[in-house]
């Protein structure tokens, strides 16, 4: 009895020690030791691939070891999974014989990965970025391989895709840590900007409201879009603080109008999923009133998770606040689809809006079109009875400050803004 004991406390000590506990797969530490194993040991081509699972924390504490299991069976006999930590996974191939090969492996774990996976009747959908590295072109030694294949899987970041490593990549990898320590000091030394576009109502063409944009003006590469400085930051984790301070100083920008005179205005927001916990403190600590705040989403983060997304737009509802989809008719959802979550407004792109503006009316929707830049636009628009217009025909974008001040100068019905575009 006690040799039997022994022999499990053996076998629950080699699995702390070499075995990761959430998933059941083996660990940094034995990943390393079969890895350099299997480098010493190669004749040909060995390839490490890196996997970085996005959404991985909302699985990890209920669903951590079915989704090991789900990794280990879509394996080889002589190929190993690890969990690194976190949401960071690694597979080992010890013999790659072509390129082309690695390619169909590449596709075929992206396709595991994405099935969904069930809880309490609700399905999760998740994806991965997929970093390679071949022994030995790419390095010849475990920790080589393993940088170069993790500067690889950085290139498709969050696309549900894979990229093999070259030379280059290193080059781009030094480029791109150095903007992210820009952007940090950018935004600790408050050098990010919030400005605002004008919106107005499409029938009198009184100013209804603005939007609030987040720009980047970098003292030597001048203007930085957004486009490329928000997947930083998500990525690096300060879109939490700039997810904060964004809403925050919308809605101080509103409240100081007011207190200067202006008419009210509405604030509209563009705000990301995990935005959405701070707006009940944002509107205590500001003093706006909830009716003059908008909170847009897109269409494709409302469809990502809809449960989430309903319960989200239901507690902000709740708090008093405007909802608006923006850029809808981009994504595989439909007007029906939306009669479930609490939302009052839709943003769309002009050039779809004869299609989207009757029905979403029907169903009590309001319609905002983007992207408004001529008269006839704006006439046609009008006639398709849209509710209310955006665009540069209407006003740029320009400095929350300077808002102010054009403020003033609007007359009751809003003449176009003279921009060259």
């Amino acid at each position: 009895m006690r040799a039997e004991q022994a022999k499990e406390a053996a076998r629950q000590v080699e699995f702390l020690a070499y075995a990761d506990q959430l998933t059941g797969l083996a660990n940094r530490t034995q990943f390393s030791r079969l890895a350099n194993l299997a480098i010493a040991q190669a004749k040909r081509h060995l390839a490490l691939v890196y996997i970085d699972i996005d959404r991985f924390r909302l699985i990890n504490d209920i669903l951590g070891h079915k989704f090991g299991d789900r990794l280990r069976h879509c394996l080889q006999a002589d190929e190993q999974a690890a969990r690194l930590g976190g949401d960071e996974f690694v597979i080992l191939l010890p013999s790659v014989a072509t390129p082309a090969r690695l390619n169909g492996l590449a596709r075929r774990r992206l396709a595991v990965i994405a099935q969904p996976l069930c809880l309490d009747g609700h399905e999760l959908r998740i994806t991965a970025s997929i970093g390679i590295g071949v022994f030995p072109d790419d390095g010849t030694d475990e920790q080589t391989l393993m940088r170069h294949a993790d500067i690889a899987m950085y290139q498709d970041k969050g696309r549900n895709a894979y990229a093999f490593y070259s030379a280059g990549l290193n080059h781009h990898s030094f480029e791109r840590l150095a903007f992210e320590a820009e952007l940090q000091r950018a935004f600790e030394a408050r050098l990010l900007e919030l400005h605002c576009q004008p919106k107005v109502d499409a029938a009198s063409g009184e100013r209804r409201g603005v939007e609030a944009l987040l720009r980047w003006n970098h003292p030597l590469l001048g203007a930085i879009s957004p486009a490329r400085f928000i997947p930083i930051a998500e990525e690096t984790g300060l879109i939490v603080p700039l997810g904060r301070w964004v809403p925050e100083q919308a809605c101080r920008q509103q409240v100081a109008w007011l207190a200067q005179g202006l008419a009210p205005l509405t604030m509209a927001v563009n705000l990301s999923a995990r935005q959405f916990a701070d707006i009940g403190a944002i509107l205590r600590d500001t003093g706006i009133d909830p009716a003059r705040l908008e909170l847009e989403v897109t269409e494709s983060t409302l469809m990502r998770d809809l449960e989430r997304a309903l319960k989200l737009l239901s507690a902000c509802k709740a708090l008093g606040v405007r909802l608006a989809v923006d850029d809808f008719g981009t994504g595989y959802s439909s007007l029906t689809s939306l009669k479930r979550f609490p939302v009052d407004t839709l943003k769309i792109d002009r050039a779809i809006a004869q299609a989207i503006i009757t029905p979403a009316r029907t169903l009590g929707l309001h319609v905002v079109a983007e992207g408004v830049e001529t008269r006839t636009q704006v006439n046609f628009l009008r006639e398709q009875r849209c509710d209310e217009l955006q665009g540069y025909y209407f006003g740029k974008v320009v400095p929350a400050e300077a808002m102010a001040d054009l403020v003033r100068q609007w007359p009751l019905r809003a003449q176009p803004a003279t921009v060259n575009v």
